[in-house]
């Protein structure tokens, strides 16, 4: 194996690295392995140490010798010859600053940030708790956010009550209605005064800061703008070799 091929067993003397992970990118394409929970990562390791035990037990049954096997190799390194020219064909596709600017002004109207809140919240199941830490909130003269925390920590039914009920930024969009009308109702660092009811239960939202919608930057959004650029490039030249490889071809239609 190469030198910084992670292995994550060996099987019957078989290592597996991370080209027996590959599999997962067909299930989830954008999803890098090293960032999924343990539990999941323990299960992928378990799933390609099953298909390792299967390989070797197929390889066993000599069905490399089959003719079906060598049509379907024949038919696999004809896509995959086809899969690599077209990536080639992808990353040498060359696309200026000013055509990406250009993009950029053209399509301001997909890059729009809606929008958004930053919020603590406290979710308890009655109204009446939810009242009573109300009133200790009223109660606390400064530092309001601090007290906010502890008691988010300490009656919080939510997730969120471990990191003192942060919930992060968030779009109007994104939250049940009721919840977010009392958010981005709110000025900035003061909560409700009266409990928010969702299915959930029942909410005190504090809120942090609000950033009004605004479009995503030229700098943040380029990386994403130059990739479609490609593509687009990419398909129109494809479409362009195709059409004069078929004016010189014999093609019979049956």
């Amino acid at each position: 194996s190469s030198l910084n091929a992670k292995v994550y067993a060996i099987v019957n003397g078989e290592e597996i690295t991370d080209k027996d992970m590959l599999f997962l990118q067909q299930a989830m394409p954008n999803v890098d392995f090293t960032s999924l929970p343990k539990e999941m990562q323990d299960k992928a390791v378990e799933q390609a140490i099953e298909r390792k035990l299967l390989t070797i037990e197929a390889k066993k049954s000599k069905l490399e010798d089959t003719k079906e096997y060598k049509d379907a190799l024949e038919d696999f390194k004809d896509t995959m010859v086809l899969e690599l020219w077209m990536r080639k064909r992808v990353d040498n596709i060359k696309v200026s600053d000013s055509e990406i600017n250009k993009y950029y002004s053209d399509n301001k109207d997909r890059l729009i940030m809606p929008e958004s809140a930053h919020a603590r919240h406290i979710l308890v199941e009655s109204e009446r708790e939810a009242k009573d830490i109300i009133k200790q909130l009223n109660n606390t003269k400064d530092k309001v956010e601090d007290k906010f925390i502890e008691l988010a920590k300490k009656y919080s039914k939510d997730p969120s009550a471990a990191n003192g009920g942060d919930l992060g930024f968030f779009a109007k969009d994104k939250m049940v209605p009721s919840f977010s009308k009392a958010a981005f109702d709110l000025k900035e660092n003061t909560y409700t005064k009266t409990p928010v009811k969702t299915d959930f239960g029942y909410h005190i939202i504090f809120l942090k800061t609000k950033k009004p919608q605004s479009v995503v930057g030229y700098e943040e959004a380029k990386p994403r703008l130059e990739q479609e650029l490609k593509l687009i490039k990419f398909r129109e030249e494809v479409s362009k070799i195709a059409q004069d490889l078929r004016k010189k071809a014999k093609i019979e239609i049956k």
